[in-house]
């Protein structure tokens, strides 16, 4: 990788693909996802959690083998949300340090070895005057979501595990009868737990947001049907 921060002088006339792809990293049957994409994402993705060593972590569901990912077709996506971790592109954010080791102001940074950067056929970052052009405005924003998100969600998240709102499952996937796919130790929101909320803790949890999120990532397991859709048309074309 070699991520440069970007500049309206010397990267005036630059321009960057926006097209996804495998060899891109977006060939993968799980995203990372946050609480403020959790709307957006329930309308067409199962989104579970995992426990990693950093404390949860959420994730939309997107296949179901290894190195799968069934709302992808080629260069693009075809589900109507794309998560924020794979929209961002060869985009990051970068924070330089002051001589007195402070962290500055997140930069926008693009890493130049990505074969998207510098396409002809991309899109330009910058108007011909200087301005930034739409599609820089909208890269700044999936990449804002995401620094901001990446220091929310662990609070929300151990907000719901306070509640005793999340419970450990293995999902059972069955394609047919003779394909039963399993995605084992992940956490999904306990709708009998969730139901059985009342007084002063439900009360919280509305008032902090918390409930909400609970709520949509609950409705969103019924999108494993979907999922169930994907597989058997990928299976019925390629077989």
């Amino acid at each position: 990788m070699n991520p440069v921060q970007i500049n309206n002088i010397d990267h005036a006339d630059l321009r960057v693909s926006p097209r996804a792809g495998a060899a891109f990293g977006d060939a993968a049957n799980q995203a990372l996802v946050f609480p403020a994409e959790f709307e957006e994402l329930q309308r067409e993705f199962a989104i579970v959690f995992r426990r990693r060593e950093t404390g949860l972590q959420a994730y939309a569901l997107l296949g179901l083998d290894s190195d799968e990912n069934l709302f992808l077709s080629g260069d693009r996506w075809t589900s109507r949300y794309v998560p924020a971790s794979h929209r961002r592109g060869p985009f990051s954010i970068g924070i330089a340090r002051g001589e007195d080791n402070e962290p500055g102001e997140p930069m926008l940074h693009v890493d130049m070895d990505d074969p998207r950067v510098g396409d002809d056929a991309g899109l330009p970052m910058f108007l011909e005057h200087g301005g930034n052009t739409p599609y820089l405005e909208h890269i700044t924003g999936v990449l804002r979501l995401l620094y901001d998100e990446m220091a929310r969600a662990p609070a929300a998240y151990a907000a719901l595990d306070d509640a005793g709102l999340l419970a450990t499952v293995t999902l059972t996937i069955d394609v047919s009868e003779e394909r039963r796919y399993t995605v084992p130790d992940v956490l999904v929101v306990d709708v009998e737990q969730l139901a059985a909320l009342a007084g002063e803790p439900l009360e919280r949890l509305h008032r902090s947001g918390i409930l909400r999120l609970a709520i949509l990532v609950a409705a969103s397991l019924g999108n494993i049907q979907q999922l169930i859709a994907r597989k058997q048309q990928l299976l019925s074309t390629s077989g």
